[in-house]
Order: C-alpha cells, then structure tokens, then sequence
C-alpha cells in the first residue's frame, strides 16, 4: 500500500508502520520549518531585543495602571451602589415604621371602640338585671287573687 508522501509496511499481525525513511525525510522537513521560521522571524523583526524587552516591560507596567485605575473605578461605584442600597434599606424602615404605628394607632382606635361597646352593653345588661329584680320583686310582693 503506497500514499504520496508517506509509504506503510504491513507487519505480520497486520499493523501499519511508517517506513524509516519517512520518519527522517519528516524530521528533515520539520527541522527546515524551524530555521526558516527563525530567519523570517529575524529579518521581519521591527526592533532589537533590547527594544522589544523594554516594550514588554512599558506594555506590563501599563496594563498594571490600567488594572488599578479600573479597580479603584470599580471601588468607587461599588461604593456608590452600597450607599444606595443603604438609602434605599433606610426608607423601606422608614415606611415600615409608619405603616406598624399606623396599624398600631387603627388597633387602638378599634381596642378603644370595643371597651366602649363593652361599657355600654354591660349597661344595658345591669339596666335589664335591675329592672327584672324590680319586677319580680312587684310581683312577689302584690297580692294575688
């Protein structure tokens, strides 16, 4: 069995291996790429080591004030959002404390009512008593015929 650019043997067990001579034009090939990657890098290379070391460093140190002055930016609405949150926290107390001592004023108020509901029935009642005692005590007394 024969491919364009790699030929395989057949072993007895019916595995393929890569013919020697495959496996060196292969690492010859790979080699080549290497070197003319490095020359291609070498004659394209817009500035000497030094230059382009020193372009890395100035790049990191940027990235470095970048990064802290997006933090503290970062800080700084966070900051603003937790005062916010507070604010917002402190009416929502604000409001519930109006709405319990409004309840607890309408609760009074109904507390008040029903006392007086009370009074005025326990009134009627003792009117009703006394006046049952008066009329049994009429007709026990009266004669009768």
């Amino acid at each position: 069995m024969e491919f364009d650019t790699f030929r395989l043997c057949s072993d007895e067990r019916g595995h393929f291996d890569m013919a020697e001579d495959s496996r060196a034009q292969g690492l010859a090939w790979f080699l080549a790429g290497i070197g003319i990657g490095a020359l291609v890098g070498i004659l394209y290379a817009p500035k000497s080591g030094r230059e382009t070391r020193e372009d890395i460093a100035s790049g990191a140190r940027e990235g470095t004030e970048y990064l802290r002055s997006k933090s503290k930016e970062a800080a700084r609405q966070v900051g603003t959002l937790v005062d916010r949150g507070k604010e917002q926290v402190g009416d929502y107390v604000d409001r519930g404390r109006e709405v319990v001592d409004r309840g607890r004023a309408q609760w009074e108020e109904f507390v008040e009512r029903g006392k007086s509901l009370v009074g005025d029935q326990t009134t009627r009642v003792a009117a009703a008593v006394d006046a049952g005692r008066e009329a049994y005590r009429t007709t026990a007394t009266e004669p009768t015929e």
